[in-house]
């Protein structure tokens, strides 16, 4: 066998035609000046054509053969001068016994004596084929779910930790670019400062440990959105039981989580209700039987006595003891009143001028004591609420502040508004006797519980205006020190 100076096979070579006819692939040449076609018998055989079955031209070759959507692209490389690294193009042509399989051929363009020659071979790759077309349907069918269900993949490598690979739908989620390549600080940086701790120690803990986690997290994204999102991982180990990478995914599940957490609100708000009605229920039940038993004790006495002075006497109680029920029982309305209004329409209530009026209407006690009060609402001047709920909470505070002022300074009473994330808070604060929390911190806003010796403390103050503040989704607590002042802080919203 004789080869050229560059070590390719020479023209000359005659005797290799044997052997390519052989080989299961198609050689193929075609002259662009004659147009004349040329192919080796293994093109019969690729194609499942017997040899000379069909006729070698290139009318069979360009318009039976070769698949019509496929000749454009044939041509163009056929026409264009092919460089010797160029890739083989994948083409469609047409079989005796199973109609159109994928090709592969590689084109070579040569200019000699007889003109222009363009040549390649022709091999079947339609097995192969089919598993990337495959493939990539099923890699379609897999984005389409993955963007359906809001689900995206993830994977940190356990050698370069710094940098974590996304799909495209954790971008979307993440309202990205896909061209941005984030580090693992920047993902975790996306979601409220709350959560990065969280999801910073799980991932840690996997690549170290190895240990899988499931999270769910509150994502703000690039445009502001405010998501839940559940992120799962597992961990890639080799045969050292090493973590080589962690892959994950992220997945959207506001709806759901909102809905619960709606759901947990609304149980930990009928258990809270449950709880005072059934302390309401004891509270009722034992101050009525108080009642009722003193009255009944007394009846009997009035009527076992005979003298005049003593019935007289002994009717005084009765009436004593009837002022008293009837005082209960207005307070146990005001109460249930509390629930049967909650269903009233929330207004807006501007709350300076009201806690302006109340200081008026409480003017005399304020000057008795000469108290300064001080009022800033300039965080939150008004707020959604029911007005005689705010009402009520503002004098029943002012109120127990000015009863019970330190009797040795002038006392100094703050109310004003605070706001922190999406809460809105309501301070009173005062310089007042304080509360000693160790011996009574239990008992602050319960029914008829009272901490100093004051004629006119009757206890029920702080148990409706906590009532009227947890029917509408609030709560209320207390910081205290006898002798220094109290400061109550109350979440509207």
């Amino acid at each position: 066998m004789s080869f050229s100076e560059k070590g390719k096979l020479s023209g000359d070579d005659v005797h290799l035609t044997p052997l390519i006819n052989d080989l299961d692939t198609g050689i193929w040449k075609y002259n662009f000046n004659t147009r004349e076609v040329k192919w080796s018998t293994g093109f019969y055989k690729v194609l499942d054509f017997q040899l000379n079955e069909i006729e070698c031209n290139a009318y069979t070759f360009f318009e039976h053969l070769l698949y019509h959507g496929d000749k454009p692209a044939f041509l163009n490389a056929i026409n264009n001068r092919v460089a010797e690294n160029a890739p083989p193009l994948q083409l469609r042509f047409l079989t005796k016994k199973n109609g159109y399989q994928w090709f592969e051929t590689t084109i070579r363009k040569q200019d000699n004596e007889h003109g222009c020659i363009a040549y390649g071979s022709l091999v079947n790759i339609n097995r192969y084929k089919h598993n990337d077309l495959l493939s990539a349907h099923n890699q379609v069918i897999n984005d389409d779910a993955f963007k359906t269900a809001r689900l995206g993949s993830w994977e940190i490598n356990a050698q370069s930790t710094d940098t974590i690979q996304l799909s495209t739908q954790v971008y979307d989620l993440f309202d990205l670019q896909n061209q941005l390549n984030l580090s693992v600080e920047e993902f975790i940086s996306f979601f409220e400062p709350p959560y990065r701790p969280v999801l910073q120690d799980a991932i840690n803990l996997t690549l170290e440990h190895s240990r899988p986690f499931d999270i769910d997290l509150l994502l703000r994204s690039a445009k502001n959105n405010m998501l839940w999102l559940k992120v799962k991982a597992v961990p890639v180990i080799n045969h050292f039981g090493k973590c080589t990478s962690v892959k994950g995914i992220v997945q959207d599940i506001d709806s759901e989580k909102r809905k619960l957490l709606k759901l947990e609100q609304s149980i930990n708000l009928l258990t809270d209700q449950n709880r005072r009605l059934q302390n309401f229920a004891y509270i009722v039940s034992h101050n009525l039987r108080s009642h009722t038993g003193n009255l009944q004790f007394m009846v009997n006495l009035f009527e076992q006595t005979e003298t005049s002075e003593e019935r007289e006497e002994i009717f005084s109680h009765i009436k004593t003891i009837s002022d008293s029920l009837d005082l209960t029982i207005e307070h146990i309305n005001e109460i249930v009143k509390i629930q049967t209004e909650i269903t009233k329409e929330r207004k807006m209530v501007e709350l300076e001028p009201m806690f302006k009026n109340i200081c008026s209407a409480l003017k005399n006690n304020i000057e008795a004591i000469n108290a300064r009060i001080e009022g800033n609402f300039t965080q939150c001047p008004e707020i959604s609420y029911i007005p005689a709920y705010m009402e009520s909470i503002l004098q029943n505070l002012l109120t127990n502040s000015l009863k019970y002022s330190h009797p040795d300074r002038q006392p100094v009473i703050k109310c004003y508004t605070l706001t922190e994330g999406n809460h809105i808070y309501l301070i009173f604060e005062d310089n007042g006797l304080g509360i000693d929390l160790e011996r009574y911190g239990d008992k602050i806003f319960g029914m008829y519980k009272t901490f100093h010796q004051n004629t006119d403390a009757k206890g029920i103050g702080l148990f409706i205006t906590r009532n009227q503040i947890e029917a509408l989704g609030g709560n209320i607590k207390v910081d205290s020190a006898v002798n220094i002042g109290t400061k109550f802080t109350i979440r509207l919203a």
